[in-house]
């Protein structure tokens, strides 16, 4: 099973992909993950990338392009794969459709996970995250066992800049603005899911589970 994961900041991908990860057992291959991995272990796609981040700069096409396809090459992912944060625009999605074919890959499902304004600043207003593994928590819907202490490594919880209501209100129109054609793109070749994703987790995740299986 291969699969794209589409959605609005908020929408609860990351969440989602964790869940279809280990029930489907597959690959969760994340953009932003690549990049800290690449940028951590200091690789040459890395070393690019570093200078882009550092300057707060988008992380050009053709470097992301080049870390999914380098993943994409790797003997796991004939187990299936969910593709988390890719594509972004038509434009990424036609030269993943190339990159795929190339490689003899069949992408079966593209989902969509639709969330209201309302419920995405909810979400993303009360996320912290872990300033040494990265992990996501919430104030409300995961708490940490100690306020401010990730559970996972004992680090120190931040809120990012970009989870305050303005910049996520901001976020959302910029995203509604680049994928409105995208999602338009998946469905002429009619590989588009749509799933409510205004629910708690484990609901979206049995509502994900009813149309994959």
């Amino acid at each position: 099973m291969q699969i794209v994961l589409l959605g609005p900041p908020g929408a609860g991908k990351g969440t989602q992909a964790k869940s279809l990860k280990s029930y489907f057992n597959l690959i969760h291959i994340s953009t932003g993950d690549l990049l800290r991995k690449a940028v951590s272990e200091n690789t040459k796609l890395g070393v690019e990338a570093k200078e882009f981040i550092e300057r707060g700069d988008l992380v050009p096409d053709k470097l992301v392009i080049e870390l999914i396809n380098e993943r994409l090459s790797k003997p796991d992912v004939s187990r299936g794969f969910i593709l988390d944060g890719f594509p972004r625009n038509d434009s990424q999605a036609d030269i993943l459709d190339k990159m795929l074919q190339k490689k003899n890959i069949i992408l079966n499902y593209v989902v969509y996970l639709e969330a209201s304004e309302e419920i995405i600043i909810q979400r993303l207003s009360g996320r912290r995250v872990c300033r040494s593994c990265h992990e996501n928590f919430h104030v409300k819907n995961m708490p940490t066992k100690v306020e401010g202490i990730c559970d996972i490594c004992g680090g120190e919880l931040y809120r990012r800049s970009d989870d305050q209501e303005e910049a996520i209100r901001n976020r959302l129109k910029i995203y509604t603005e680049k994928t409105e054609s995208l999602v338009d793109y998946y469905s002429s070749q009619e590989k588009l899911l749509k799933i409510d994703a205004n629910f708690d987790a484990p609901v979206v995740f049995e509502k994900l589970k009813s149309v994959l299986l």
